[in-house]
């Protein structure tokens, strides 16, 4: 076998397996998968697709845009999670939040859509370090284990592209899961789809609650929040996960409270051997902005306090399979442990 008709095999819309592009025509015609939250169960729906012209949101969207919001919110919409998209709230480099309502009947009024940017219009580098670890997940959080799919999405063919896409979302859906359960500030999932997460919208109709960075404190209040998002810190440390991106610009304030956001680079301590020096850079950063709101601290002291309270070691054991021989850095750690 050449090694086209190998990659071919990588990919379910090649020519070369028309069997496989009939199933995934079929998938188009009959509907997509939903995996929504129920307390502790997943419950798997299928959804029939609807065409552009159907588009039945108050949000006026550019026609581009439009098959975009289409092709990542109509689960909700079908299954009745959302009734509206009512407007665009932010647009990031990773992502776009949209506030959607939901039928009169339902208890939570309000809910927020983050619809990821297609793959190729993403902005992020090095995720290969948040990656290292993870088990490969598809867009609900469940464990890939199929042998033809893990091999694209290490080979990275355009289908393994696609895979690769749903798992890091995935992968941001079953840890906010997890952190929600366990009580940390931020806002709760309750559905996912190939490329959009459904949660909590903090804020009203009026207005979204604004990032922390844009939000001048008093002296008091800052004292209170600093010690809040560090408890915080510390919740997500003692369920085996490290935010990897905190900052004042991925926490809002709402209320005079906060609610942390935005956790598909989260890593577990236990499975990324560069996880203290994320740790560490998620606390200094805090730590950097509370600062300019006059409280202080030592980032380097609290960092390390923190992460010892878990029993963790600043520098852990090595494992080879992590370390790249090309590096001078990881060479030096590998020597040193020798």
């Amino acid at each position: 076998m050449n090694h086209k008709m190998i990659n071919d095999l990588d990919d379910p819309e090649s020519t070369i397996m028309p069997g496989l592009k009939v199933r995934h025509n079929e998938v188009r015609r009959k509907g997509k998968r939903l995996l929504t939250q129920r307390g502790s169960q997943q419950i798997e729906r299928t959804v029939k697709p609807f065409e552009e012209a159907d588009y039945p949101f108050t949000y006026h969207a550019s026609r581009h845009e439009k098959q975009w919001l289409l092709g990542s919110i109509n689960e909700f919409y079908q299954q009745d999670w959302i009734e509206d998209i009512l407007k665009m709230v932010n647009g990031g480099k990773e992502a776009t939040v949209y506030l959607c309502s939901r039928p009169a009947t339902a208890q939570q009024h309000l809910l927020a859509a983050k619809i990821y940017r297609p793959r190729q219009f993403r902005n992020l580098k090095k995720d290969h370090l948040y990656r290292e670890g993870r088990d490969q997940l598809d867009a609900g959080g469940k464990v890939i284990i199929d042998d033809r799919s893990l091999h694209a999405m290490r080979k990275r063919t355009t289908y393994g592209q696609v895979l690769l896409h749903s798992s890091w979302i995935g992968h941001e859906y079953r840890t906010m899961q997890l952190l929600a359960d366990a009580g940390v500030d931020m806002p709760h999932p309750y559905a996912s789809s190939d490329n959009a997460i459904l949660m909590d919208f903090i804020g009203d109709e009026f207005e979204s609650a604004p990032t922390l960075h844009s939000v001048p404190l008093s002296s008091t209040e800052a004292r209170q929040l600093f010690d809040r998002v560090l408890f915080n810190i510390e919740l997500m440390l003692r369920f085996n996960r490290v935010h990897a991106d905190l900052s004042a610009y991925n926490i809002l304030y709402w209320q005079g409270g906060i609610k942390l956001i935005d956790f598909p680079q989260a890593i577990n301590p236990d499975e990324n051997h560069n996880a203290y020096r994320i740790f560490t850079r998620d606390v200094e950063r805090i730590c950097e902005y509370f600062t300019t709101q006059g409280v202080k601290s030592d980032p380097i002291k609290l960092a390390t306090s923190l992460w010892k309270s878990r029993g963790r070691l600043i520098e852990p054991d090595l494992d080879p399979l992590f370390l790249d021989p090309d590096k001078d850095e990881d060479r030096r750690a590998w020597n040193k442990k020798k």
